[in-house]
């Protein structure tokens, strides 16, 4: 029988003395379990310190191969068990109810992230933002909150820290400062250390949960209509190229498997990521990550190296995560040589800014092409942009939906289809508005239409309000 304590709590060894002699056991315990559910109950310095003290000398006792060969209502089973075993030794008096509580942190801090797990399980956070061990942010429907969850010291930080990374196998030292990496329900995480963290270490998380927002989602929370739905369903079963644009936080990922819902399971479908967080659900797709350098600094593979690579593995469309640097080139030479209907996404702040940050990654290439080229490049590859804001409010909405129409002379041409025409704000913050059509038809729709697909052509009537 496989056993996760080899060892009783007498061969344990003996907790340190503290430097300061702390509080009576029962005061600093009553004062620091929590007791109700939600952030507010989360944390004391007293608790936490016990809780990492705990934690520490369990894992001295604890038989670590065995982790993951015993289910998780054992290993709870055998912690608990010992929780009691160390607090009678620490003559610390606990009810059942913090000892049920204590058992749960802990076994957080054994197979999770420790404080940051009640975090993760809330449904209704995006993002989880560690400035440094004494402070966590959060954001919740798109406004930032303090939380007072907090980590032991510096050194508690970095041991989470790196049980993520490594678990993807990555790492992040003095050498190594920076890191990008994922955790298993494909949330993406960013880490940074020391020195270029001048504070302390750095942590963000930006969760992905394991339900996805479909486009009747989004339509429910009025990030855009029914109708500019339709016409985004028809730009992807017509097979045009995408370009979603828009800042940090404004749901251009979201977007992008919102649309991909709209292609046709008899497609293969390649995914290019620097760290995997797509979730597509058509049966025949590809995932593909990079992966960074080895400590010898070799074996590092780019986005640019697998945009490459894609091609060989004849795909029907090529969805890249998000165009940074280099591979925009080749995604550009990707849309342009038959893999039409392929989409990514760029930080920008406006579709006329996507093209201009398109034009930059171009030139870092490393490619030595006149900017009238480059546009006449931009100009063939991509036809549909499509710009997605986060408002005053924290609302995500889609802000505009251009097309590209083409060159004049060295001028990239771009026409307004949709956006979203802001009216004020409320006495409680929202931001007031409607979408609505600019009068313009896209000249996509005669593309559209000689291939069976059909949009109702009052979708564009001049000023009309998007139901």
């Amino acid at each position: 029988m496989i056993r996760l304590f080899a060892s009783k709590t007498a061969n344990a060894p003996a907790p340190a003395a503290p430097a300061n002699p702390p509080k009576p056991a029962s005061n600093v315990v009553n004062a620091a379990i929590p007791r109700a559910s939600g952030l507010s109950t989360l944390l004391s310095p007293e608790y936490t310190a016990l809780k990492v003290r705990l934690h520490q000398r369990l894992l001295d006792m604890m038989n670590l191969s065995a982790l993951e060969m015993m289910p998780t209502e054992e290993i709870r089973t055998e912690v608990a068990a010992m929780v009691r075993e160390l607090l009678v030794a620490e003559a610390v008096p606990m009810s059942a109810k913090d000892q049920s509580q204590l058992t749960s942190d802990i076994l957080d801090e054994v197979l999770g992230l420790g404080p940051l797990e009640p975090l993760l399980k809330d449904p209704t956070i995006a993002d989880i933002m560690v400035n440094t061990h004494a402070r966590v942010y959060i954001e919740r429907q798109g406004k930032i909150e303090l939380t007072p969850v907090h980590f032991k010291d510096e050194r508690h930080l970095l041991r989470i820290i790196d049980k993520i990374v490594s678990s993807v196998g990555r790492r992040v030292d003095e050498s190594t400062p920076m890191v990008d990496a994922r955790l298993k329900d494909g949330s993406r995480v960013n880490a940074v250390v020391s020195p270029i963290a001048v504070d302390g270490a750095l942590l963000s998380i930006r969760k992905f949960g394991t339900i996805r927002p479909k486009m009747t989602d989004l339509i429910a929370v009025g990030a855009l209509t029914e109708e500019m739905a339709d016409l985004l369903r028809a730009i992807v079963s017509g097979r045009l190229n995408v370009l979603i644009a828009g800042g940090t936080g404004s749901g251009k990922t979201t977007m992008l498997n919102a649309m991909s819902s709209f292609i046709s399971d008899g497609e293969r479908i390649v995914t290019i990521e620097d760290a995997a967080e797509l979730q597509l659900q058509q049966p025949h797709v590809v995932r593909l990550e990079t992966r960074p350098a080895n400590i010898e600094g070799r074996g590092e593979i780019t986005q640019r190296d697998l945009v490459k690579n894609s091609l060989r593995m004849r795909p029907d469309r090529i969805v890249v995560g998000e165009v940074r640097a280099g591979e925009a080139f080749d995604m550009l030479q990707a849309m342009n040589t038959g893999h039409d209907g392929s989409m990514t996404t760029i930080h920008a702040n406006s579709c006329r800014d996507a093209i201009t940050r398109l034009e930059q990654m171009l030139a870092m290439a490393g490619f030595d092409i006149p900017v009238t080229s480059m546009r006449q490049q931009i100009s063939s590859a991509i036809h549909v942009v499509v710009h997605l804001e986060r408002q005053s409010d924290g609302k995500r909405r889609l802000g505009s939906v251009h097309e590209i129409t083409g060159m004049e002379g060295s001028i990239l041409t771009m026409q307004e289809i949709f956006k979203f025409q802001r009216q004020g704000v409320d006495a409680q913050g929202k931001v007031l508005g409607q979408h609505r059509a600019t009068g313009v038809r896209p000249k996509f729709m005669a593309y559209l239409g000689e291939r069976g697909i059909s949009v109702n052509a009052e979708l564009f009537r001049p000023d009309r309000v998007l139901a």
